[in-house]
């Protein structure tokens, strides 16, 4: 009988996929950024809204979110155990701050339905991440 989380060697995907995952994790702290050093005069008025209305916490849960997850697509590559808790840390940020965006009224509100899918499928593609760090670490590919 063939044991599901036996050791195994590694996938010849493994690095694209690695790879793969540090660019995204970058493109979000870009985002993270870009969001952080925007001038909110500079921003159209429902833009403004939606910048404004953002708490704090909400925005740290973005950066820890996409921090973390840049250390851990590093880690992944690096073929580390660690990839997975920080890219479990990683998409603990992500939903915090998609539930934020849920659940202070005022962001809510000023937030257009393209800004609810961009979270959404961020959070979406984190989650594919950090299930791609326990699959490997379950296979054995990570040390």
């Amino acid at each position: 009988m063939d044991d599901e989380y036996a050791p195994r060697p590694i996938a010849a995907w493994f690095m694209v996929a690695a790879v793969a995952s540090l660019l995204f994790m970058a493109m979000i702290c870009v985002l993270y950024l870009m969001h952080v050093t925007a001038d909110p005069a500079a921003l159209p008025l429902d833009q403004r809204a939606a910048y404004e209305a953002a708490p704090a916490w909400v925005i740290g849960a973005f950066g820890v979110g996409a921090w973390a997850g840049v250390a851990g697509a590093i880690l992944l590559i690096l073929k580390r155990r660690q990839a997975e808790l920080a890219l479990l840390v990683s998409l603990a940020g992500m939903l915090l701050w998609l539930a934020g965006s849920l659940a202070v009224g005022p962001l809510r509100e000023a937030m257009s339905a393209n800004d609810l899918l961009l979270i959404i499928v961020v959070v979406a593609i984190s989650w594919t991440v950090f299930w791609f760090a326990r699959h490997s670490r379950q296979r054995g590919w990570l040390r």
